[in-house]
This record gives C-alpha cells, structure tokens and sequence, in this order.
C-alpha cells in the first residue's frame, strides 16, 4: 500500500534533480575535509611549484606534434583549473568552442559541466578539467588508438602532480583510457572504480558517467537521473554536503 507522503518525496526527488541540472542550488559548503590520500594541501609555495609543472605540461602539448590533429587543430587545449584540486573531471577531447579558445569545456557541453559543478557546491576554478586528447579530432570524430597513446603521458602525468582524491571520467573514451578496459560506460557508470597513480601511492577514487555531450543528445529524465546519482556518490566520498536548493 502506498503510503500518504510517497507522492510528494518523489516529486521533491524530481524537482531537486531538476534543479541539479540549472545550478538552482544555494553553495553551502564546511570547511573542506581531508584528502583521502596521504598528501597534505600544498601551501603556497608548493602551489606555485606545482603550477609551474602543469604549465610545463601546456607548454609541451602546444609543441607537439605527433599526430596529424597536432597540425589541424587551432588551438591545443591541455586543460585548466586547480592544481590543488581534491576532483579531477577528464573527458574525451576538445570540440570547436575549445579549438577556438583553448580551454575544455567552454562550449554547450561544457556549460552543462558547470551547471553540473556548481550544483554540487563547487566552482570551477576549484576543480581541474582537462581531456584524454590535448587537440580536437577533425569534424569531432572519434580519437584514434594512435593519438590517444601520444597524448597519454601528458594526461598521467597531470593525474600524478594533482593527485586528486575523486576522478570524474566524463564519457566511455574518458573511462576507458584511464581504466584500461572495453567495457561500455552504461556497465562502468555507478561505481567507483580505482585509479592508481603509482605502485607505492595509494588510488583515486574513479567514477564513470556520462559524457555532458550525451546529456544534449539524450536529455532524458533517466539519463540526468543517473548522472545526479553519480555526482551525489562523488559528494559523498569526498566528505561535501549537497547543497541546499534556493528557496
């Protein structure tokens, strides 16, 4: 038998997955909690040591050239964000917006990752997005085994400086690369899987999910259902509360 409040706590689960996917939430955040790997927060010395090393890495992707993307693209995009980021947000390559402008996710995928972001109490300059690819595909195909490979080493190394406590894989490329498996992103999504970013180092927490890309093709109330679900995981193992919808 169902019970009386049944129908207003799924419409209020609704309408706060609604929400999730405007930024219509109230950013309420306690002092963050301590990394789950043994790392310290750098100060800022450390910060700055560490800044130096990704723009090292930006330096070298722009300089590459290995793969025939490396001399079509306009812009190379090596990611952006913080080096002391406890999440780290990896999808699959630059598309035209980020060709132009050199950055991840600034076009409609990217707008929907910051709706995404901001629901969940954060900002994007708190978070490091970057992608599997540093240059866009010609007519955003898919990524060749080939230049995935080249690009690797600048991404591996941008997990070991960061060293972030949860990995968001955005998409089955994303995941895929970073897990080193075949299995389809409907299988992957949902639970968290290990990255590990050495032998002697202790894994990332790595969560699957859909790709903001799929969500504009397929925006339907299962899939954002099931990317909300994924993010709420995330909040969890990272110690965040979700924030408050705005009344």
């Amino acid at each position: 038998m169902e019970q009386k409040g049944e129908p207003n706590k799924i419409l209020r689960q609704h309408l706060e997955m609604e929400a999730f996917f405007v930024g219509d939430f109230t950013i309420r955040r306690p002092a963050p909690a301590a990394p789950r790997n043994a790392r310290t927060q750098p100060g800022g010395q450390e910060i700055a040591a560490m800044n130096d090393s990704l723009e090292t890495i930006a330096v070298e992707v722009g300089a590459c050239r290995k793969c025939e993307i490396g001399t079509t693209r306009l812009n190379a995009v090596p990611g952006q964000g913080s080096p002391a980021a406890r999440l780290m947000f990896v999808g699959e390559g630059p598309g035209a917006d980020e060709d132009q402008q050199g950055l991840a996710f600034v076009g409609r995928a990217g707008k929907l990752l910051t709706d995404i972001i901001t629901a969940m109490g954060l900002k994007r300059q708190e978070v490091f997005i970057g992608n599997v690819i540093k240059c866009r595909p010609p007519e955003n195909r898919d990524p060749k085994a080939e230049e995935i490979l080249n690009c690797w080493p600048f991404l591996k190394r941008q997990l070991e400086l960061i060293r972030p406590d949860v990995i968001v894989a955005l998409g089955a490329h994303a995941a895929r690369t970073l897990l080193k498996t075949d299995e389809p992103i409907g299988k992957l999504r949902g639970r968290f899987h290990e990255y590990r970013f050495s032998e002697d180092a202790p894994p990332a927490k790595l969560m699957p999910t859909y790709h903001p890309a799929y969500l504009l093709r397929n925006y339907s109330y299962d899939n954002r259902k099931r990317v909300w679900e994924d993010m709420l995981k995330v909040l969890n193992e990272l110690g965040l509360p979700v924030p408050e919808k705005k009344k």
